[in-house]
């Protein structure tokens, strides 16, 4: 009780690994040719090196409560990436911006 657990999946990838990566599922998922959503990258010039990665150290949840993911790195992003496919209508309010309005009715 009290205490701070990190919860992560135990698995560490560069920035821009899991960008291709996440291209690589929506060229297949979509029917695209294999690299087309790659060349969609655009590369800030303002931050060079700047969030190259980030890391959550879980070994004390681990530790403490034998707590592990039931998802693997895989599986989770597979069904993350399926998910805002199938939800197309909550990813437009977030593209557009239309989210703020509701934030601003619900928590100003």
């Amino acid at each position: 009780k009290g205490d701070t657990y990190n919860i992560g999946g135990f698995n560490e990838w560069t920035n821009i690994d899991l960008v291709k990566l996440l291209c690589a599922q929506m060229d297949e998922k979509l029917g695209r040719a294999k690299g087309e959503s790659e060349g969609l990258i655009t590369y800030v010039k303002d931050r060079p090196g700047h969030d190259r990665r980030y890391a959550i150290d879980a070994r004390k949840i681990e530790r403490d409560l034998q707590w592990k993911p039931q998802e693997t790195f895989d599986t989770g992003i597979r069904k993350t990436v399926q998910w805002y496919l199938n939800n197309p209508v909550w990813v437009e309010g977030v593209v557009s911006g239309s989210y703020r309005e509701w934030l601003q009715k619900h928590y100003q």
